[in-house]
């Protein structure tokens, strides 16, 4: 599926609920954000349903996002049936980890291809700082469970806050000692991350490579996103950057977002896109449907313009109601 400038959308991020077991101060409010009624989210049968649109129209990996994914009970169920979906080639889920270790099992026979975990620090007190629990040790159960699943890509997602005390040097300690991915993301200025100054990319590889030594571009694709990768002497896996704003990478965005209210986003900076959840619950056929995803695409915007000024259309949620 081409957009108008040529790109080629084959990537589709989907959020399965907006609510969380954490309140990252860069995601959420310590009293939470207003929870959806659960018969205003999607079922997992309108899930696949649109999953099986958004294949014939070329996509090829889904990403499960939320919130917390795994706050949603059968979660697990609902990968089996994406994963029997022609023409999806992955499907992979971002989490925070905590009931990782109880559901990876499940996760396994139900066919996930890849898990992204959510980390930003190993200090117990800088974790709870940020995400307002102390659930760190079940966490790093997740983690080392994960690990014990070679054939589950793993990857951590780190988001640095430019604390001295998150110590984010830590971090890639486990890209050298085990098999993983670990990736700086650069903060994004939507919601309450807007609070926080992005940390450059260029300062985060100075630093790695003043304790490492020279790093080594990585020109492997190494997953469905944008991320890009180095390579450093002794690590087990890879040091990854995903630098939306300082290093964009709009020229080649290859996905579009689904809200859990199945709404169909095609940027993340803009609240424009199309109501998906409308059309299948007035009854819309799959021709309506899929030329309503058709169209979508075909004005998804060129790029963001994140730290420009505004055009009036910005997105005015939170992460955890786009989907993270």
């Amino acid at each position: 599926m081409l957009d108008r400038y040529g790109r080629e959308i084959d990537y589709i991020r989907i959020s399965v609920t907006d609510r969380c077991n954490f309140r990252c101060i860069y995601c959420m409010p310590e009293e939470g954000v207003p929870m959806v009624p659960h018969q205003e989210i999607l079922s997992y049968d309108e899930i696949t349903e649109l999953a099986e649109i958004f294949a014939d129209l070329g996509i090829r990996k889904i990403k499960l996002t939320g919130g917390e994914p795994l706050v949603r009970r059968g979660l697990p169920s609902l990968v089996k049936k994406l994963k029997s979906v022609r023409g999806i080639e992955k499907v992979t889920l971002t989490t925070n980890g905590v009931f990782l270790a109880d559901l990876l099992g499940e996760l396994k026979e139900a066919g996930i291809d890849g898990i992204n975990l959510s980390l930003d620090t190993l200090d117990p007190e800088v974790f709870a700082r940020i995400t307002r629990r102390r659930e760190l040790e079940k966490v790093l159960e997740g983690l080392h469970e994960a690990m014990k699943y070679p054939e589950i890509s793993l990857k951590i997602n780190c988001v640095p806050l430019g604390w001295k005390e998150q110590d984010i040097l830590s971090m890639a300690e486990l890209a050298r000692k085990y098999p993983v991915h670990v990736r700086y993301i650069e903060m994004m200025p939507i919601g309450l991350g807007r609070q926080f100054a992005p940390v450059g990319e260029e300062e985060l590889l100075e630093l790695l490579e003043k304790r490492y030594g020279k790093s080594r571009p990585c020109n492997k694709k190494l997953g469905n996103g944008p991320a890009h990768y180095y390579s450093f002497s002794g690590f087990l896996g890879k040091i990854g950057f995903i630098s939306a704003v300082s290093h964009k990478f709009c020229g080649s965005c290859n996905r579009i977002r689904l809200t859990s209210q199945g709404f169909l986003k095609t940027c993340l900076q803009y609240e424009t896109g199309t109501d998906l959840k409308k059309l299948l619950r007035e009854g819309a056929g799959r021709e309506t449907l899929r030329k309503a995803v058709e169209q979508a695409v075909m004005e998804k915007p060129l790029c963001h313009r994140f730290g420009e000024r505004e055009a009036g259309t910005e997105e005015t949620h939170m992460m955890s109601q786009i989907g993270g």
